[in-house]
């Protein structure tokens, strides 16, 4: 996946100097995708990111998504490998040079062991870029010895910029992205589904004792203004790329046509 991008909205405009990029569920059917990837790339966002989650293939998904684009990122967000081990991922029909492939621990015994493997595995198997999913410290510290990047989840613009200053000084000049997922959404009708989503993660208790630790909760690292996505954009320095996690009422294709104009909006006003 291209690092350095200057995105072109419609009209050729530009849109944004600094990535901004869409999150799906991997469970977005390959009809939906056929009609929205083509949709994002052509509103200028740096890439799609597919969740993967149970009962969606987000690789199968990204092969559906690079077939109707041509300059869209690609991107998991995460692969749990502990659900999905690397040995058993169908690699192929992606893009290695718009792909990064996102990978998480899971629920597996000695994470930062299983996740150092993983990576040496999938460096034999892929070229793509390989992106850790990190809640805590030691993983980031790991992202930054051996990855390309780093995917961080639930944090808002004061922490997010924080856990990048540290994954640069972890890193000491080695080059490795840092990227978050900020759950949003563009019109009311979709805020009792974001509250849900983050009443969700309050309850998981790794979660919860990182929310502790920083001092907020879910519901604060959301998005849902323009405003709200400036907050994670500035300073440009920090985080190399913004994913909005699409939260709509039923993720069905005309909302989800409806969020990313809305959004695409959005990042037009920081242009």
């Amino acid at each position: 996946m291209s690092q350095e991008r200057t995105d072109q909205g419609r009209a050729g405009e530009q849109v944004s100097a600094q990535p901004v990029s869409i999150g799906l569920m991997g469970t977005t059917s390959a009809e939906t995708l056929r009609v929205l990837a083509p949709r994002i790339e052509r509103l200028g966002f740096a890439s799609l990111w597919l969740n993967d989650v149970p009962g969606g293939d987000s690789l199968a998904g990204l092969r559906t998504a690079a077939s109707v684009t041509s300059t869209l990122g690609l991107a998991t967000g995460v692969i749990p490998i502990d659900r999905r081990p690397v040995a058993d991922l169908d690699l192929d029909g992606l893009p290695v040079e718009r792909t990064a492939l996102g990978i998480g621990s899971g629920r597996v015994d000695r994470p930062l062991a299983a996740m150092r493997d993983a990576i040496s595995a999938l460096r034999e198997r892929t070229e793509a870029s390989i992106v850790l999913g990190a809640l805590g410290p030691r993983m980031r510290r790991l992202a930054a010895d051996e990855a390309d990047g780093v995917l961080l989840n639930w944090l808002t613009p004061d922490a997010a910029a924080a856990a990048v200053r540290d994954l640069a000084a972890d890193a000491a000049g080695r080059r490795v992205r840092g990227v978050l997922y900020v759950r949003t959404i563009v019109d009311e009708a979709a805020r009792p589904m974001l509250i849900d989503e983050a009443a969700k993660y309050d309850a998981v208790p790794a979660y919860s004792a990182n929310f502790d630790r920083l001092g907020f909760r879910a519901i604060e690292a959301t998005v849902d203004d323009a405003a709200g996505l400036a907050a994670y954009a500035e300073p440009t320095d920090a985080l190399d790329e913004v994913v909005l996690r699409a939260i709509t009422p039923g993720s069905t294709l005309a909302e989800l046509e409806s969020f990313v104009e809305r959004a695409a909006a959005w990042v037009g006003e920081r242009a």
